[in-house]
């Protein structure tokens, strides 16, 4: 698109990228995901879908934005036609909606930070520090400063964008080795790191463990979110798509993995100490209260016992009630909880900076200017996010329900492109004369066959499961966790987009 700006260079647009990438999901998702499916079976199923899943999907990405040079909906309009507005607008929908709580996540990682500053979290008794902030309205002001500084970094494009990815994502990088090289000095790390990487190959036989790697892939690198495509419209002319797009997801999960070793490796450590201390102290379990419930069940209080329960937690509970206790029991462990919370602060902002450009450049696209867009996104993911601010039982229910969403997001980009002609694509985005590695017709195979059946089998499964943990309501819509309410907030929003598809194209322009 004549006059689009550009990255100033590879490796600034690589940090962005990076950055858009590396989030919450890698730090405060991917430890517990791993932990809880059993670790070393867990990473192969991992990385068979790194390979089939989003390394695919982020050389669609970068492939389509060098091809259509703009946001999602028009470049779903330029793939397939005008009347499938509605689908690219869907995808931008799903990244919105996720931002809307995604923020509110930001801000809970940027007052931790200073809460593991001045002391006040590990001063508290374990949880009543969380309870406490997040029943005040510090939440709210928190959430709005995210919304406020990421608002400030996109309104000035895409050198402001790099600028910033320039200075976080190195500072990130280096926080994460610092508590990694930390985690492998505790004692017991070596134990760590065993139930981390020590396959059990009678467990790979589990639907619900590549399932789990599946959902934990599309979170990891964003693929199927479509920010890869944003970030994409902003290429140099003679970028390498393919080997970008081979290197970001590769990084990225790189990370994950080094965010399992560290939460993994700190927990085997601390998990003795702890066990020692309650059992002195018995009282103490009233702090722990998922601790206390299966003592008071007749359980004995050992190791596995607190391992599994801290695993088991959902990523609220490992990251802001667990991570700060398991802290102070380490020596210097107030400043390796700063250095934790700051690394998942830098990880969230500049994953949040990328979740605002999209819808941006959705409205600039439709011939908004990028200072009234901008202003238009800010206000609406602050006042749309106050619902998850107020509501946890709202945050994790839309949690789930955009989750799931990613699956169909993802599919439907794999369709922009099946009906574009998935092998000219690639060799006319991926296969060009700049890009110095060739991509091989298995992409051919996997876009246009193995995405569409992995995305299908994963909405089916997810739907089943959900049906099967509530089979008297599983149809209930304002259910928290069912498939009633993903049925039916899939439905409101499709079916708008579909109603409003005619506006969509005038707003947009032909697409070309």
């Amino acid at each position: 698109m004549k006059g689009t700006e550009q990255f100033g260079s590879r490796m600034g647009m690589m940090l962005a990228m990076l950055g858009m990438a590396v989030g919450t999901g890698n730090i405060w998702r991917f430890p517990r995901i791993a932990a809880k499916n059993g670790g070393g079976e867990f990473l192969i199923a991992w990385v068979v879908f790194l390979l089939l899943w989003s390394i695919p999907l982020i050389l669609l990405e970068f492939g389509l934005g060098r091809k259509v040079r703009c946001g999602h909906t028009r470049a779903f309009m330029k793939m397939m036609g005008p009347r499938w507005a509605w689908m690219g607008a869907f995808t931008v929908m799903v990244g919105t909606l996720i931002t809307f709580y995604y923020s509110v996540v930001a801000g809970w990682t940027v007052s931790f930070t200073f809460a593991s500053i001045t002391g006040d979290v590990s001063e508290a008794r374990p949880g009543v520090f969380w309870q406490e902030y997040s029943t005040s309205w510090w939440p709210v002001l928190s959430h709005g400063v995210v919304i406020g500084l990421t608002s400030l970094v996109v309104a000035r494009g895409v050198k402001s964008i790099e600028k910033v990815a320039r200075i976080l994502m190195p500072a990130l990088l280096i926080l994460i080795l610092i508590l990694v090289v930390r985690a492998l000095t505790l004692p017991g790390a070596a134990d760590g790191l065993s139930y981390l990487f020590t396959v059990d190959w009678e467990n790979l036989g589990s639907a619900k463990l590549w399932l789990e790697a599946l959902t934990q892939n599309a979170w990891d690198t964003g693929a199927g979110f479509g920010l890869v495509l944003c970030y994409a419209v902003y290429l140099r002319p003679n970028e390498d798509t393919a080997l970008n797009g081979l290197i970001l997801p590769t990084a990225n999960n790189f990370v994950s993995l080094l965010a399992g070793i560290m939460v993994i490796c700190t927990v085997f450590s601390v998990v003795p100490q702890l066990v020692a201390q309650l059992e002195t102290d018995p009282m103490a379990l009233q702090g722990y209260q998922n601790l206390a419930d299966a003592v008071n069940r007749g359980e004995e209080l050992t190791a596995d016992l607190v391992q599994t329960t801290i695993f088991e937690q959902d990523n609220v509970g490992l990251t802001f009630i667990w991570m700060p206790q398991l802290f102070g029991t380490l020596p210097f462990g107030r400043g390796l909880m700063v250095f934790f919370f700051l690394a998942l602060s830098f990880a969230a902002f500049t994953s949040m900076v990328a979740m605002v450009e999209a819808p941006t450049r959705a409205l600039v696209d439709a011939g908004v200017s990028r200072k009234k867009a901008i202003s238009i996104v800010g206000s609406g993911i602050f006042l749309l996010g106050l619902p998850s601010v107020f509501s946890m039982s709202f945050l994790q229910n839309q949690d789930w329900v955009w989750g799931v969403a990613l699956m169909l997001s993802g599919l439907f980009f794999a369709i922009s492109v099946i009906a574009n002609g998935v092998r000219r694509f690639r060799e006319e985005q991926l296969n060009h004369e700049d890009s110095d590695i060739r991509i091989g017709r298995w992409w051919d195979l996997v876009i246009g066959v193995l995405v569409p059946i992995q995305a299908v089998a994963l909405l089916v499964w997810v739907l089943l499961e959900a049906r099967n943990t509530d089979p008297e309501n599983w149809l209930e819509p304002f259910a928290e966790y069912n498939v009633g309410t993903v049925l039916c907030q899939f439905a409101l929003v499709l079916s708008v987009l579909i109603l409003l598809n005619k506006w969509i194209v005038r707003k947009m322009g032909d697409g070309t």
